[in-house]
This record gives C-alpha cells, structure tokens and sequence, in this order.
C-alpha cells in the first residue's frame, strides 16, 4: 500500500506541474502512467472477454481522455482514483460498443477507494455549502426540480406529479436549472 501511496502522490505532484505550464513534467507523468494503464486495462477487458490488441486500444483511448480532460482533475485529491474511473469508463465504452455487457470486480480497485480522512469532510462540508449557496441563486421552478430529482434522488415521474408539473417541463427545468448551475459555478471559481 505504501508504494501506491507514494506513487499517487509522485503522479499527483507530476500533474499538478503539468497543469502549471511544465510540458517535460507532464511527459514523464504520461510515459509512468502508460505501465499502470495498461496493467488496469488488460485485466479488466481479459474479465470481459476481449482481446489484448482492443486493451491497447482502451489504454489509448484513456491517455487521450486524460490529456482532454486533465483540467477536470481537482488537485487537491488523489490522482489514481481519477485515472482509474477513466480507464474503467473508457473499457465500459468499448464493450457498450461491442454490445457487451460490462461488470467490473471491485477488488481491482481496492487501493484506490479508500475511506476519506477527517480533513476531507471537513472540505466535503464546505463544498456542501457552496452548493446549496449556489443552489439558492436559481429560480423556484428550476432549483426545486434539481433537489427533487438530483439531491433527494426521486424519479422523474414522482417529482413531476410531486412538484404538479408535467415529466417534460420537470425535465426542462432539471436541464436549464442544471446549465445555470455550471455557469453560476464558472463565474465563482474565475
């Protein structure tokens, strides 16, 4: 455990320096997470049933979707929980692909998914706070489709007769509450 540990936090330090402009920083992170990509991919597309050549492929498609999205990544969090949601994403987009149905062990995934520390429910609290702070900013119609559908989890079929609205307006509203949400959450981290 200490060495995937150690390892994170090299890659997580290496990401981060990437992020800041460091083009060489970024090489070496992309030439260390290939061995580890690849190891995460053959096995889960071996589980699978497909081939050596299509787990390359998924090793391809992950480092394609890591530098797109290497914005996405919150650097105050581990990196390899990141790097592996995006890799599983990627194996479970190629057997959606082939029609296969995907299921993954979660022992693979073990080191990754670790209990968080105090600290970070302290964070978690926080960004709780922004949420709802943000939340509050949108009309009635918009954020009580959002707490009904997205916070406390209700169909769309129970919140629509629930809110006295019909599925399709509920469904508008979730959508265009949801675009203000992003944009509201854009201006606040500018």
């Amino acid at each position: 455990m200490p060495d995937l540990l150690a390892q994170d936090r090299e890659w997580s330090a290496a990401m981060r320096a990437a992020l800041a402009g460091d083009g060489a920083a970024y090489q070496r992170l992309l030439a260390a997470l290939a061995p580890y990509l690849r190891n995460l991919c053959r096995r889960a597309c071996a589980r699978a049933g497909l081939s050596a050549s299509e787990a390359e492929d998924a090793v391809q498609e992950t480092l394609l979707a890591i530098h797109l999205k290497r914005h996405t990544w919150d650097s105050s969090q581990p990196l390899t929980p990141w790097l592996s949601a995006i890799a599983r994403n990627k194996v479970i987009d190629m057997m959606r692909r082939r029609g296969r149905r995907a299921e993954t062990d979660i022992a693979d995934f073990e080191n990754v998914l670790a209990a968080p520390p105090e600290a970070e429910n302290v964070e978690r609290e926080l960004e709780r706070q922004d949420a709802l702070r943000l939340l509050d900013q949108l009309s009635g119609k918009q954020r009580e489709a959002i707490e009904a559908v997205s916070i406390r989890g209700e169909s769309l079929r129970d919140a629509a007769i629930n809110l006295g609205v019909s599925e399709g307006a509920l469904r508008v509203s979730v959508h265009r509450g949801l675009k203000a949400l992003a944009e509201l959450y854009r201006r606040m981290s500018d």
